[in-house]
């Protein structure tokens, strides 16, 4: 069969079995262990010479050269070379000891502490995978070794660990911001309150059960710190409050985009490095490989997406999804609620980078059309993909911390700790959905 005959029979589908069909491949294709981003550029691939014939390949080139072209994206590099680079140092070790010292025989106290230094990590890169591994191997052992609960442990580090996902600089609110057209700097400042009361839910939930249960939190035993070491601790609070500051003081403040602060924030962490004596070019020549390799991950996802997304749109499947969404109710908020459920569907399989890219262009336009602010909107996205990171059957966050936990610590262990934390995150979606003024808007 010629491709003319190809095109002709596609097109005779119709809009609704064509999108019946192309969901189906790409479950198929996926089921098979091909990454997402090659699956939806075949996909995309396939219908564009079926539907409308070679002549359409040059579109597919045009949208993915738009979506790699933006300025904005290289702030997700920087942002990624950041996290890789505190990876490698000992800042994220002498911030959780420093925090340590400054929380006293509270119990709970080494828990709570760990979600205040995975929010200043947070806030120095947006990175979630890298923030879950340091958390592992400092604040994990130190907590089973005190006698911690080990479900209340897990989550703790598995749960403040993915606060990168909603505060900022947040690479998920940065790609959210590209696809969805709006202002990143006011997606981050909508973000950040949010970010803030779910890492206060956490610390609540620990101290509460710990109230309730003293036996999962015992309190530790008085250490003695030299007043010189006590000295050095407090001193390395210094760096890292200091590239927070500059990074979204500059942003906030309207002195720098993100992008510059972006920069901004590489340039801090590497002089820290430097003023710590740990700077070394095999620290930078690491960094920079795996700044590599995370970047090439986010950028093929985007063009698989973005040319799948293309294609449909020519198709008309958009405007058909779009009018399958709204046909659903004529209350906005239950139209608005599918879609929180379909995207946390949607999360519990595949990646954040493919769901955003996929689903926002469908979602945005709808969002906007039932009167809904789309930088809220980007906050529920980001709410909901925290949920992503930690919803089974492969959420990231738990094989993230089970590559650096004890090897008796089990995958499906650390999935049922995760339980308790993913029902907090549902509480605060909830609470941004009945009340949109806690982000601002």
């Amino acid at each position: 069969m010629d491709v003319l005959d190809l095109s002709f029979s596609l097109k005779d589908l119709g809009i609704e079995y064509g999108t019946l069909l192309m969901f189906v491949l790409l479950i198929i294709l996926l089921l098979t262990g091909i990454p997402l981003a090659y699956v939806t550029l075949l996909v995309a691939l396939i219908f564009a010479l079926g539907w409308f014939g070679p002549q359409s390949v040059p579109l597919i080139t045009s949208r993915v050269y738009s979506f790699v072209s933006s300025f904005v994206f290289v702030s997700v590099p920087m942002f990624v070379l950041m996290a890789a680079i505190l990876d490698r140092s000992g800042i994220a070790r002498d911030l959780f000891d420093a925090i340590r010292l400054m929380g006293g025989r509270l119990r709970g106290g080494i828990a709570v502490q760990t979600i205040f230094v995975a929010v200043i990590l947070a806030t120095m890169s947006g990175i979630i995978g890298g923030e879950i591994v340091l958390l592992g191997l400092i604040a994990l052992p130190q907590m089973l070794r005190l006698g911690y609960d080990r479900k209340l442990s897990i989550g703790v580090v598995c749960a403040g660990g993915a606060l990168g996902t909603m505060i900022p600089p947040s690479i998920v609110l940065i790609m959210y911001g590209l696809t969805a057209n709006v202002s990143i700097g006011d997606l981050f400042t909508a973000a950040f309150v949010p970010g803030l009361m779910l890492a206060l839910f956490y610390v609540a939930y620990v101290l509460i059960r710990a109230h309730l249960n003293p036996a999962l939190a015992p309190i530790p035993e008085k250490e003695q710190v030299p007043r010189q070491e006590k000295i050095r601790l407090l001193k390395g609070l210094i760096l890292p409050i200091m590239v927070v500051v500059f990074v979204l003081g500059s942003i906030y403040g309207g002195i720098a985009s993100v992008t510059e602060a972006s920069a901004v924030g590489v340039l801090g962490v590497v002089l820290s490095t430097l003023l710590r004596g740990e700077f070394s070019w095999q620290l930078m020549k690491d960094s920079a490989l795996q700044t590599l390799a995370t970047c090439g991950m986010i950028v093929w996802i985007g063009i698989g997406a973005t040319a799948l997304v293309g294609v449909f749109n020519l198709m008309g499947g958009i405007k058909f999804v779009s009018a399958l969404i709204t046909g659903i109710s004529d209350s906005p908020m239950i139209i608005l609620l599918f879609m929180m459920l379909l995207l946390f569907i949607l999360g519990m399989f595949l990646d954040w980078v493919g769901i955003a890219l996929l689903t926002m262009p469908i979602f945005v336009p709808i969002i906007v059309q039932l009167g809904y602010d789309p930088v809220w909107f980007g906050v529920l996205f980001c709410m909901n993909m925290q949920m992503s990171f930690l919803t089974p059957p492969f959420g990231p966050a738990a094989f993230y911390l089970k590559s650096v936990a004890p090897s008796d610590i089990s995958l499906g262990e650390i999935f049922v700790a995760l339980l308790p934390f993913i029902g907090l995150q549902m509480l605060a979606l909830g609470m941004l959905i009945l009340f949109p003024g806690i982000t601002g808007r």
